[in-house]
Order: C-alpha cells, then structure tokens, then sequence
C-alpha cells in the first residue's frame, strides 16, 4: 500500500483553516446578535424602567429635580424653610396637580474641582407626556431660578418615560 501525500497534507492544512473560518464565524454571529441589543436600549422611546403592567396607566414623563443647599461663596446654607418657600412660590404653580420632596445627602464636583458634600433635595414631577414640552419649560425656569436664587452652580436633572396610574 501506497499512500498519497497530497491526501496527508490535505487534511492537515484543512484543518489549520477550518479553525480560523470557525472562530471567525461565532465572533460574527455575536455581533451580529449583540450589536442591535446594546443599541436597543438607547431608542428614544424604550421605557427605562421595568413596566409591571404595560397596558395600564396613562404615559408620562417623569422628571427629578437634585437641589444642593450648600452656597459656593461659603454663604449659610439653604434652610428647609426657604427651600419649602422656593416650592411653593415658584414649583407648585407650574405644577399645581402635585409633586413630591425629599430630604437626602449628595456629593458633587463642583467648578474648583473640590468634593463638596451637602444637604440635598429631590424634587419628583410627574406630567403628561402630552404636556411635555410646556413641563420642560416650566422645569428649566425652576433649575435657573433657584441658581439665581440661592447662588448654586447646578441644578441636576433626570428624565424618564413612564405610565402612570391614579
């Protein structure tokens, strides 16, 4: 019996590229699948939250509102009482159906590069997607007005798609 050294060899290189050909095939196949997943939940309207009951409630925008009370200029800080007057002067008329407020600590970066840690408030609001863009502008006139008003840098701000049911 002979054997063919074409026949030996074939296998052998075969093999050195059909390993490559497979590995490059499953990192495609990854991709492929993951790539549309990990932009998935950028889209504009993908709730960014879990819905429990995704047929009940009405959409709306739900937006926190982060209030440090600490002045940059080493001022006294901002009493619960003048906070409370700031909500109800100027808050709660652009928002007469209802808002929520809690006492918290934050800690921030402010423009000096310092860590300062204060006494904090969220401000939670909760509207109408459809009265979204009058909210908006109600919500930015409250970020610069208590800037204005109390001297702060910054005045942070989160927004989230949601349904609300009352």
């Amino acid at each position: 019996m002979t054997s063919n050294p074409a026949r030996t060899r074939r296998p052998a290189l075969a093999r050195h590229l059909i390993r490559p050909r497979v590995a490059l095939a499953a990192a495609a196949c990854l991709l492929a699948v993951g790539a549309p997943t990990a932009y998935a939940t950028l889209a504009d309207d993908v709730s960014s939250g879990p819905v429990v009951a995704p047929g009940r409630g009405a959409p709306y925008i739900e937006t926190r509102l982060f209030f440090g009370t600490e002045r940059p200029d080493g001022g006294p800080a901002v009493t619960d009482e003048e906070f409370m007057d700031f909500v109800d002067q100027e808050v709660t008329p652009g928002f007469p159906d209802g808002l929520t407020v809690q006492q918290g600590r934050g800690q921030w970066r402010d423009a000096n590069g310092v860590i300062e840690t204060e006494r904090s408030y969220e401000l939670t609001l909760l509207y109408p997607v459809s009265a979204a863009t009058a909210g908006h502008r109600k919500i930015e006139e409250i970020r610069v007005d208590y800037r204005k008003a109390f001297g702060q840098e910054a005045v942070a701000r989160v927004d989230d798609r949601t349904r609300v049911d009352f």
